[in-house]
């Protein structure tokens, strides 16, 4: 079985498991969803420091296992907020999702966390884009951004779709775990090297999405939530809270060690391309979804408005002086 140092093209891979807590339905309260993985950490920075509280909000957040019951969950009013690629809202809102939900989504991006921070993982045997050619390759979903972002990497490095495998498995822990056990041979992941970034240009990934209507009803407990996040990010920024950071990200990542951490809190915390600082989504690195979903979406449509799947005015008004 391969090291998470081996099985890398362009990266390092993160430890992807993570803690999870219950969800609650009382009012004051934000029940959020997200994958595994340490795009999480404003978060736990904001639940270990009091910073909910200190918000008068009461915040849980429970893990996903994929993009599919992310979308589902969210849509019924299991959570309020989701933490996820920007393209899951488009997906669903434009008809393309991977489930049917039972009708419209009227999903909505209400922040930015980072650009997704992905990298080609991919077998220790595997030394090129040309050693891909007759393996297997897994995605979360096969209508997902990330599952387009893979399809045109291999494009554009000569490989066509009728030269790999591309097969569904689930979010970046269930795909570094079969990447691990050689089920499959490569994958995008979150790692702490940002090189599809290199190819594609501004790429938006985590968001934080809501249902628009169910933005409306707890505006308030929204809002709180934002700025608990938003001082969780300051915090993680101030070079004196390194240390304690680095030790916050190794207890909730279960198996990282401190090099891994160490790699981590340089990409992330990255003044240009790490975890965003003032929250706004990136509208041109959401243009480069639309123009990937626009490519090979199905039902095909052409998407280039982003404004169509932001809203921001609950940021405006959390962090208005």
């Amino acid at each position: 079985m391969p090291t998470r140092r081996e099985v890398i093209i362009g990266g390092a891979a993160l430890g992807l498991c993570a803690s999870s807590w219950p969800a609650a339905a009382q009012s004051g309260q934000v029940r959020v969803v997200a994958f595994a993985g340490a795009s999480n950490w404003p978060y736990w920075v904001a639940q270990e420091r009091g910073l909910f509280k200190k918000e008068g909000v009461e915040a849980s957040l429970d893990i996903t296992p994929n993009s599919v019951e992310l979308a589902r969950n969210l849509h019924g009013g299991k959570y309020d907020l989701a933490l996820a690629g920007v393209d899951n809202i488009v997906a669903y809102n434009e008809g393309q999702g991977e489930a049917d939900l039972g009708g419209p989504t009227d999903f909505v991006a209400l922040f930015g966390v980072d650009n997704g921070l992905l990298s080609l993982m991919a077998a220790p045997d595997i030394g090129s884009f040309a050693d891909l050619k007759g393996k297997t390759l897994s995605v979360d979903a096969m209508t997902t951004g990330f599952a387009f972002v893979l399809r045109d990497l291999l494009a554009r490095n000569g490989i066509g779709e009728g030269d790999v495998k591309i097969m569904r498995v689930g979010g970046g822990a269930q795909r570094l775990e079969g990447l691990l056990k050689k089920e499959q041979d490569g994958t995008l992941l979150n790692a702490p090297l940002d090189r599809v970034k290199d190819v594609l240009g501004s790429y938006q990934g985590i968001v934080a999405a809501a249902k628009r209507d169910n933005a409306d009803a707890k505006g308030k407990e929204v809002e709180a939530f934002i700025r608990a996040f938003h001082q969780g990010v300051a915090w993680l920024y101030d070079p004196a809270n390194k240390e304690e950071a680095i030790n916050l990200l190794m207890a909730r990542m279960k198996g990282m060690e401190r090099p891994g951490a160490e790699r981590a809190y340089t990409v992330l915390l990255d003044p240009k391309n790490g975890i965003y600082r003032d929250l706004k989504v990136d509208r041109e690195g959401l243009r480069t979804v639309l123009m990937l979903r626009s490519k090979y979406g199905q039902p095909r449509k052409e998407l280039s408005d982003p404004g169509r799947y932001i809203d921001e005015s609950y940021l405006a008004s959390a962090l208005k002086s």
